[in-house]
């Protein structure tokens, strides 16, 4: 088994658990961490795609993309977190279970 080919496989592996996190779990935080995950996948997938010849020197392109995709990722969970919170004060409810009144 290559290094790319780990990376590919555990890319996929946690995009897969952190799609069923996203449609199965109902919590809101739990959910939240679960798209971080997926990320994380598409991050491995990144790096594995880097690497896709036999020159020592991977593609600086997926690089930059990975750099770029870690500060979204962030900035988005920052903001996921803000909005969780200000739910959490409207309804008083942690879990996205779609009854209400």
């Amino acid at each position: 088994m290559t290094q790319e080919l780990a990376y590919s496989m555990t890319g996929m592996l946690l995009f897969s658990i952190g799609l069923f996190g996203v449609f199965f779990v109902p919590h809101i935080l739990r959910r939240l961490m679960a798209m971080n995950v997926m990320a994380v996948g598409v991050f491995l997938l990144l790096i594995a795609v880097a690497k896709r010849n036999a020159d020592p020197n991977p593609d600086p392109v997926p690089h930059a993309m990975l750099l770029t995709g870690i500060v979204v990722a962030i900035s988005a969970t920052a903001f996921a977190v803000g909005l969780a919170r200000k739910f959490h004060e409207v309804s008083g409810e942690t879990d996205l279970d779609g009854e209400g009144p």
